[in-house]
């Protein structure tokens, strides 16, 4: 079994007991201990779990909001920088998606001196962001409001499908790597942005550095299915090869800096 696949059955065991014991996950995984307490590691260092001894328990529902206001200012001066790049593509009449993700939210912020464009989003925060913003129209899909102050589920999924398409898309993620492409860390999100994708003409990936090798369960994109690739990395010559195998556009905004 796949690191990816253990880490999907481990949180699904903890959305569904509450707790999760390395001797019984080596049991039915038919894996070292060893190797439950790595993917215990990587999951706490996501911020998916908080491991005890002996095993690990769900993040209660204080600790999961104190863990958003984190990850909101968490890297502020990247995400900034990420979300001036980002706007330079956006022209007037332009309707863009924009993903529920803590990038995007700066990128809303930035938006605002814009005017005649429309954004469809699933998050709350950017609609609370925008709300009032002469020049912008500001759609939200509707659905089920998560934890993530975003909207999901079916009802989402269906509004966008079926009603909204975009010249544009923006959005983040969990993770990447070069063989599973990137990835995310919630179903329900993943799907959303999956449709976002669908509906999109040109998709826009913004990534700092920290994601780079990160790991999600979900799988979101394959790599060819971005047209642009914005960050704050350095990439090694493996990557830049890769998104250039894919035709995927890099935008370095360290480049941009020394323009």
């Amino acid at each position: 079994m796949f690191a990816l696949e253990r880490q999907k059955h481990i949180l699904e065991q903890l959305s569904a007991e509450g707790a999760v014991w390395v001797s019984r996950l080596s049991a039915e995984l038919c894996v070292t201990e060893e190797t439950i307490r790595r993917d215990l590691e990587k999951l706490e260092k996501q911020e998916m779990l908080r491991r005890t001894h002996g095993g690990a328990v769900s993040l209660d529902e204080s600790s999961f909001e104190m863990s958003l206001e984190k990850r909101k200012h968490t890297n502020v001066e990247i995400k900034e920088r990420l979300a001036r790049e980002a706007i330079t593509h956006v022209n007037t009449g332009d309707t863009i998606f924009l993903d529920a993700s803590t990038t995007t939210f700066y990128m809303a912020r930035a938006l605002k001196k814009m005017k005649n464009i429309t954004v469809i989003t699933n998050s709350l925060r950017v609609l609370n962001e925008l709300d009032g913003q002469e020049g912008i129209r500001v759609i939200a899909v509707g659905g089920v409001l998560s934890k993530n102050q975003s909207f999901v589920g079916s009802l989402a999924e269906e509004s966008i499908r079926d009603h909204y398409f975009a010249s544009k898309m923006f959005l983040s993620g969990k993770g990447l790597t070069e063989t599973a492409g990137f990835l995310e860390s919630n179903e329900q999100e993943c799907a959303v942005k999956r449709r976002m994708l669908e509906n999109s003409k040109t998709r826009y990936f913004l990534c700092d550095q920290s994601k780079f090798g990160r790991v999600g369960f979900v799988k979101l994109a394959r790599i060819e299915e971005m047209d642009y690739f914005i960050t704050d990395a350095e990439l090694s010559d493996d990557w830049k090869q890769t998104l250039a195998e894919h035709k995927v556009e890099l935008i370095s905004i360290n480049d941009s800096d020394k323009e």
